[in-house]
């Protein structure tokens, strides 16, 4: 099979021929991969900035699939079964698992998450513990079931900042993949005073595809709202750049909240008044990826469908896996929002 494997040491991507995994755990299943997407999660590991395993590992923790086989131990799924896939789990026995934050268990979560410890979804097969794979519902494509993960991880985020009244002054700071999920989620529900600032023109643009009538701005013409005294209810920074955070907590009105969900390179660093989150009771969220949320990314896209994920209007361009440098070239350029692999 092919595979885009990461060498951490020279910060190098190889397209690879390998053998197709094996299942010997009876609770694994072998899953062939439909699409799989890069994240900014992925640029951030390819770049230094994001821990990884550093020798041999298969990136890609988005993606769908159907079920090749199956472990001796797999009761619920079979063979032909249109899947996707949670890249995160808990170890089950910490304190963390067992009190329901399963995102903060030392050995599981982040630190063993699929196509960032554990090979994951840039090949042509990967094998899964059944815990971690869904079954898709029909109405939903294996093309939209890629965008199941970062949804999972914004329907986190939306618990965590809700609740979120209709008629509030909402900020969105980025207008790329994450940014755009937001706006599409806000504006399902019901949501219509919406800013998002963002500072490639073409990325604006592309905003005006979504026809959620949102106002699209410039970072320039933020500031400029700020001096006539424009403030935010909520914002949600999907940038992950710390002087755009910083400012973001200067934007906030009284009883604010800001969602800190783009990720940030570990070492960033933001000036923060203490006495401006007391005067003001701002409260400061951060989003850890998508504990139990997955059920909810799925509700989700049945609920957004056709009229807000089409790849075209989102920004989205399908690649070949040989193509990766391609694909990885336009991300960093921000000619797309999104690349989406299709094996």
């Amino acid at each position: 099979m092919q595979a885009i494997e990461f060498n951490g040491n020279d910060k190098k991507l190889f397209l690879v021929r390998k053998e197709v995994p094996q299942i010997i755990e009876g609770n694994h299943v072998l899953v062939k991969i439909a699409y799989a997407g890069i994240c900014g999660t992925d640029l951030h590991i390819i770049q230094g900035e994001f821990p990884a395993k550093q020798d041999g590992l298969t990136l890609g923790h988005e993606f769908s699939g159907t079920i090749e086989d199956v472990g001796e131990g797999v009761t619920q799924f079979k063979i032909g079964d249109r899947v996707v896939v949670d890249p995160n789990n808990g170890c089950l026995v910490c304190n963390f698992c067992h009190s329901g934050e399963p995102h903060f268990c030392p050995t599981g979560s982040l630190n063993n998450t699929l196509g960032i410890f554990r090979n994951g979804g840039w090949a042509t097969y990967c094998l899964v513990p059944k815990d971690q794979i869904m079954a898709i519902p029909s109405n939903i494509t294996l093309a939209q079931a890629a965008l199941c993960e970062p949804l999972s991880c914004l329907a986190h985020g939306w618990d965590k900042i809700s609740p979120i009244l209709i008629g509030k002054n909402i900020l969105i700071i980025g207008a790329g993949i994450i940014g755009k999920l937001w706006a599409i989620c806000l504006h399902l529900q019901g949501h219509r005073r919406v800013t998002v600032s963002e500072p490639n023109p073409h990325r604006r643009q592309q905003l005006a595809k979504l026809e959620t009538g949102f106002d699209a701005i410039a970072p320039e013409e933020l500031q400029r709202r700020e001096r006539a005294g424009i403030k935010y209810d909520f914002i949600i920074d999907c940038s992950g750049f710390g002087p755009a955070i910083e400012n973001a907590i200067d934007l906030l009105n009284w009883g604010g909240k800001l969602c800190i969900f783009g990720v940030a390179a570990p070492h960033t660093t933001i000036d923060v008044f203490p006495y401006k989150l007391f005067e003001k009771e701002l409260s400061v969220i951060g989003v850890r990826i998508n504990p139990f949320s997955f059920p909810n990314a799925l509700g989700l896209i049945e609920s957004l469908g056709e009229r807000y994920l089409n790849y075209d209007n989102l920004g989205i361009k399908v690649f070949a896996l040989n193509e990766y440098e391609s694909a990885l070239e336009d991300l960093k350029k921000g000619i797309i929002a999104k690349a989406v692999f299709k094996l």
